[in-house]
């Protein structure tokens, strides 16, 4: 095996952006040390699931060498070697997504551990974009998973005018 052999297509070929994508989010759901149920699901709904004979919900056939990829990626390589290698290949749209993703990954399980958030902030870095760039994707992101505005009639978001600034 040769040293890139790793990288290909999604099938194992070479890294492609949708292999970065799967990775980038697996770096994330690994970042704290543990991986929690909410980040299990989140990864599944963004890269596809499909239900076995017992009843439990795995990856989607179409993306189980994709999930098997990224693994071995992220067992692999320094965070930082991988963003040196993913940022190149990655479209400025393709990057947002990536980062929108992240956010909501680290939410789901309520809250945004030190370690996800240094994490994202190297993927920032790397991305060449900044936290005053990233804030409105990021007050939506925050609002998708803050469900205390139903129960919170006080709750800041639940004042007259409330919005987020988009542009």
């Amino acid at each position: 095996m040769g040293l890139f052999d790793m990288f290909k297509t999604d099938a194992g070929d070479q890294l492609t952006p949708h292999l970065a994508f799967a990775s980038s989010l697996i770096y994330m759901m690994a970042s704290d040390g543990e991986i929690d149920n909410e980040e299990v699901g989140h990864l599944l709904s963004v890269l596809g699931g499909a239900s076995s004979d017992g009843g439990s919900i795995g990856v989607g056939a179409q993306n189980k060498q994709l999930l098997q990829k990224a693994q071995q990626i992220v067992r692999t390589m320094p965070i930082d070697q991988f963003l040196q290698q993913a940022t190149p290949i990655l479209t400025p749209a393709q990057k947002l997504c990536i980062l929108v993703n992240l956010i909501d990954s680290s939410l789901a399980d309520g809250q945004a551990e030190i370690e996800e958030q240094q994490l994202f902030h190297k993927f920032l870095q790397a991305f060449g974009m900044s936290e005053q760039e990233f804030m409105p994707y990021f007050q939506v992101i925050s609002l998708k998973h803050d469900k205390s505005v139903f129960i919170d009639p006080n709750h800041p978001s639940n004042q007259p005018g409330f919005s987020v600034n988009l542009g």
